[in-house]
């Protein structure tokens, strides 16, 4: 199999997709495979949608990537707000080596979304500090400085209102709420400035699957910090999973 052609696993709250993808091009060369994330989301649910997937995609590779909704350090998961708390304390690496003799790499989900936006994307080349913001079941963050990532920035658990900004200006806050785009697009203009007001980030890169209907919102985003669309939607998860695998991996 050409080395540079990697499989990637995008793990949400929602759903759970992945893909092969050519890494130096940030294209993916198979079908995208897609299951909702099981209610019960605890590591042997995962693990067995993790096991189709692999079948599915025909997976022979030796290693592969996994953005995961959770502060990752050295491996180990030490968060879980959009999945079951019974991951917090795993050591990833090693329990998926155990259950599926492939080894894995991991790191938090919008970190890597926001890699492959950087390198790919509408980040390609912007130097300074850029804040990219996914807007799915939470909000996730990925934060960089001269194209160099500061990991694990969880912005989507910021302190607001009555509880955190996820839970006000997520896509699923949007749905659940029942909110039109512009009560949504309000909430999240709030959101951003409060994010800039703690970062002072120089663009903010706005990713998830919503970023599409960008035109819907995007005239109730007021504040004077450059705002775009992410050019690689709700891809840029399952692209950066496998450049994390294969960076790492050589």
């Amino acid at each position: 199999m050409d080395k540079n052609l990697v499989l990637g696993i995008d793990v949400g709250g929602t759903g759970i997709k992945g893909a092969i993808v050519d890494v130096k091009k940030g294209e993916f060369v198979s079908d995208k495979v897609k299951y909702k994330t099981p209610k019960e989301s605890g590591p042997k649910a995962v693990l067995e949608v993790i096991k189709k997937m692999l079948k599915d995609l025909d997976w022979e590779g030796k290693y592969f990537g996994c953005g995961f909704p959770s502060i990752i350090k050295d491996g180990i998961c030490c968060s879980a707000a959009n999945i079951d708390k019974r991951w917090i304390g795993v050591d990833l690496g090693e329990l998926f080596k155990r259950e599926l003799g492939v080894s894995a790499h991991f790191s938090n989900d919008a970190d890597l979304a926001a890699l492959a936006e950087m390198r790919f994307g509408k980040g390609k080349g912007v130097m300074g500090k850029v804040l990219l913001v996914t807007l799915g079941t939470g909000i996730g963050s990925g934060l960089f400085m001269d194209q160099k990532l500061i990991p694990n920035s969880e912005l989507g658990h910021l302190h607001y209102k009555k509880s955190i900004v996820e839970h006000y200006a997520s896509n699923r806050a949007r749905e659940n709420k029942d909110l039109s785009w512009e009560e949504w697009g309000t909430e999240l203009n709030k959101v951003l400035k409060y994010m800039s007001l703690i970062l002072n980030p120089d663009l903010f890169l706005l990713g998830g699957g919503v970023s599409k209907k960008f035109d819907n919102y995007k005239e109730y985003l007021t504040i004077d910090t450059k705002i775009i669309p992410a050019k690689l939607l709700n891809n840029a998860g399952i692209i950066g999973a496998a450049m994390l695998a294969y960076e790492g991996g050589q």
